[in-house]
């Protein structure tokens, strides 16, 4: 299986137009899209309304994530629904699975790495901080658990290793990761798994574990040489 795999849409209330262009030919070059959050701008209906209308065309099955930005407006339930009703798999600690491959998904969250990572410690908002990591983690874990499939790939908002998160400044990388998530990788196994959230990364990285781990935010796959706003990979991977 070929999937195209791209994040941080940022769709606009007018973005239809936008994100034809962006998605043009995905269909001729893999058999499915896999979308890493950020699909709206500021997570309004009109927004999600912008992108269905651009997703409806798109002619092969979307599994898709929510991002930070898709939460903005407090109506990420209500966002899910609308690209679930032209056909997205929108996924939140849930899978799916197609053709023999298995795809669980998760926003995550950012509380930083390992052995730095933000310890749920002192203030009661400081522990609730960190806790919605731990659910967030503990809710992949559950997934890609429950997947049946040999191959597995898990689509992310928020990164789980720091090394694609390369190229932002050092001192926000705590907000644009989870350790814990690629300890659950490792832990369960996948053969890729996709994050945006950081434009100013890289594109590629591994877990301790040899997990291949994407940064598939378009503002990175954009400063490939010669490269464009969606990127491809296969599943299981060519030798």
């Amino acid at each position: 299986m070929r999937v195209a795999a791209v994040a941080d849409l940022h769709c606009g209330v007018n973005g239809t137009h936008e994100m034809n262009r962006l998605l043009e030919g995905v269909g001729d070059a893999a058999d499915v899209l896999a979308l890493g959050g950020d699909l709206t701008n500021l997570g309004e209906l009109d927004e999600g309304k912008a992108l269905a209308e651009a997703l409806v065309q798109v002619p092969i099955p979307v599994v898709a994530v929510l991002g930070n930005h898709d939460h903005e407006s407090g109506l990420a339930p209500r966002l899910a629904a609308l690209l679930t009703g032209v056909g997205v798999h929108v996924l939140d600690g849930t899978t799916w699975e197609y053709d023999g491959v298995g795809f669980a998904g998760v926003k995550g969250f950012g509380v930083g790495f390992a052995p730095h990572r933000l310890a749920p410690f002192g203030e009661a908002a400081i522990k609730e901080f960190v806790n919605v990591s731990v659910r967030e983690a503990a809710a992949l874990d559950h997934a890609l658990a429950s997947l049946e499939s040999a191959h597995r790939v898990a689509l992310l908002h928020y990164s789980p290793i720091p090394s694609t998160l390369e190229g932002e400044p050092s001192y926000i990388f705590p907000f644009l990761g989870d350790s814990l998530l690629g300890e659950v990788l490792d832990r369960r196994g996948a053969e890729v798994a996709i994050h945006g959230h950081a434009h100013g990364g890289r594109l590629e990285g591994f877990t301790e574990g040899g997990v291949r781990v994407l940064n598939v935010s378009r503002h990175v796959l954009c400063r490939v040489p010669g490269g464009r706003e969606w990127t491809t990979f296969d599943v299981p991977a060519h030798a």
